[in-house]
């Protein structure tokens, strides 16, 4: 039991810090391996002054639901994991952790919506004329798509944990 309440929680802490890099990080989208979009900026290389040239990303229905769904990914799973640490502590024997499992179902789902949207409305999110069909998607899309099985998988997990003895607090 011992073994696989700390898998869970790594399992967890490691799916939660990626989601957290794949919101945060520059790496969406990427243009000649240097220019690079993601959910907040565009930035663009510049070669005279050897610096990159950052932007907000620019206003769009499509790009502002994919932000809203990765926070709210982020959110619920943090929310999970303090959920969890707290029934692990108080719930008495043969409890379940639905509510944690619950909400790590549901950021998978934010995730795997937001992945979504990102990969068929790039063009009108992106909104670059000239490099709408340059490029590619970069670590940080990836890094999304994996923490979408991983949450449902942690999630699952949850649903069926149950606290077997108690533990001393």
């Amino acid at each position: 039991m011992a073994f696989l309440l700390m898998f869970v929680t790594l399992l967890h802490l490691i799916t939660l810090a990626m989601l957290f890099i794949a919101t945060m990080e520059k790496s969406w989208w990427t243009w000649d391996n240097v220019d690079r979009a993601d959910l907040w900026h565009n930035c663009i290389y510049d070669n005279t002054t050897d610096t990159m040239m950052c932007t907000s990303a620019s206003e769009n229905d499509w790009l502002q639901s994919v932000q809203a769904l990765m926070v709210l990914s982020v959110i619920l799973s943090s929310l999970s994991i303090i959920v969890f640490i707290w029934q692990l502590f108080t719930t008495s024997r043969r409890g379940l952790f639905y509510f944690s499992g619950l909400s790590q179902i549901f950021a998978g789902l934010a995730t795997f919506a937001a992945v979504l949207i990102y990969t068929f409305q790039r063009k009108e999110i992106l909104q670059h004329p000239q490099k709408r069909h340059d490029g590619h998607f970069g670590y940080c899309f990836i890094l999304a798509w994996v923490c979408v099985p991983l949450l449902f998988s942690s999630g699952v997990i949850y649903v069926h944990l149950r606290k077997k003895t108690h533990t001393a607090a």
